[in-house]
């Protein structure tokens, strides 16, 4: 019988040349987050941009302020700047893997609130709820596993491993800030 120290038996660790012939490698892992940061992150940030600077086509503040005024929300433009930043700066966030979390978090959040507004009539476009479902959950996702080991928080020492309550308690907050600013809509 082998004690739950000993380095032989069915407690043991696999080392990376026992590894089961279908479990990814660490820098498997490692790469397809990096690329999941990276789209999901820079489509976010781009999103920002648009509501920041009417950048690709755009409203810019005026016109995202309009928008988010006609959807029932006070002082639409003051959102408009809250919603830009948050885009921006969480989209860079997970594109670096910087303060993942709530990076992630972030993201969730503003994307809560564009599936409210949106709303649930259909799954597909070009009414449907399909792209901003898939964008909350990449993030939601990212915040739950992190950044993986090519990520500026490897080099943060209270990030540098990764803990599931970190990403659970980002996007529990996130959640939150998102149901309070739903909650100012009319």
């Amino acid at each position: 019988m082998s004690s739950p120290t000993s380095t032989t038996g069915p407690l043991a660790r696999t080392s990376e040349a026992t590894r089961a012939p279908h479990a990814a490698s660490p820098g498997a892992y490692d790469a397809g987050l990096l690329l999941l940061r990276v789209v999901l992150g820079l489509t976010m940030a781009a999103h920002g941009g648009q509501k920041l600077f009417g950048w690709f086509g755009g409203g810019g503040i005026e016109g995202t302020g309009s928008f988010f005024t006609m959807s029932g929300y006070p002082n639409g433009e003051a959102l408009a700047v809250v919603a830009g930043l948050t885009e921006t700066f969480g989209g860079l966030g997970l594109a670096l893997g910087l303060l993942t979390p709530l990076a992630g978090a972030a993201v969730v959040g503003t994307m809560v609130n564009a599936l409210a507004v949106k709303g649930f009539g259909g799954f597909f476009a070009p009414d449907g709820i399909e792209y901003e479902l898939l964008l909350t959950a990449g993030a939601a996702a990212l915040a739950l596993t992190g950044p993986g080991r090519l990520a500026a928080d490897r080099y943060l020492p209270w990030l540098k491993s990764h803990r599931l309550a970190y990403g659970a308690s980002a996007l529990a907050l996130g959640l939150v800030i998102a149901a309070i600013t739903l909650l100012l809509r009319n």
